[in-house]
């Protein structure tokens, strides 16, 4: 094992683990916001948004991410649309993520029993005090293991963007073995940097759902 080799580069990697960070902080944000709509829409069965929403989620969820990066980096040029690698990267992993946090909040809501919603309508609470202010406080408690684990997934997700030319993590480790052959060390350095980005996100989404649990909705 070359320490010197690890001692010189890994600065590459703090870098490169900052663009991936930013860039998954982003999508997730995002992501979250495509499944509350989603979960919504899906909630009050809207006619036509609901079978979009369907599409949406089948498509994004039947396709890997690296197909759906080059359509937006290597396909949309051939009609004049040119997007960055950091922009192709947070379209990718939202329209993805998207559809994995609209799964996770639709369990979340169908886990709601109707009789809450009939009861605060009848106490004259509007539709959407209704939902914002009771059904969905419920429904994301439910969802946050599923949400938690989307979160987790999205974050390794971020390893294929090195295809569309993102200097992140994958993409630093893929130069330096490209150029040096030290092989081993490029790869300890990229392991090590995952581990101290996911593990303590793991470790704080673990604490959120013992925080979060109750009689009703968990053990």
């Amino acid at each position: 094992m070359d320490f010197e080799f690890i001692k010189e580069y890994y600065p590459l990697y703090v870098e490169a683990a900052k663009i991936t960070i930013s860039i998954a902080a982003i999508s997730i944000i995002l992501a979250l916001i495509i499944g509350i709509l989603v979960g919504m829409i899906n909630y009050y069965k809207v006619p036509v948004l609901r079978r979009i929403c369907s599409i949406y989620v089948e498509l994004s969820r039947n396709t890997p991410l690296l197909i759906q990066l080059f359509f937006l980096y290597f396909g949309l040029p051939k009609i004049g649309i040119v997007l960055s690698s950091e922009q192709c990267a947070i379209i990718g992993l939202t329209f993805q993520g998207g559809s994995y946090m609209a799964n996770a909040f639709r369990g979340g809501l169908e886990n709601i029993k109707k009789s809450q919603e009939e009861s605060a309508l009848s106490l004259g609470m509007t539709k959407r005090m209704t939902f914002f202010e009771i059904i969905l406080p419920q429904g994301i408690i439910i969802s946050i293991p599923a949400i938690c684990a989307n979160v987790i997934f999205m974050i390794k997700e971020t390893s294929v963007f090195s295809a569309v030319a993102l200097a992140d993590l994958m993409y630093v480790a893929k130069d330096l073995i490209g150029m040096y052959y030290n092989t081993n060390e490029a790869l300890l350095m990229l392991v090590i940097s995952y581990l101290i980005i996911l593990l303590p996100i793991s470790i704080i989404f673990s604490l959120i759902e013992r925080r979060v649990r109750h009689a009703a909705f968990g053990d």
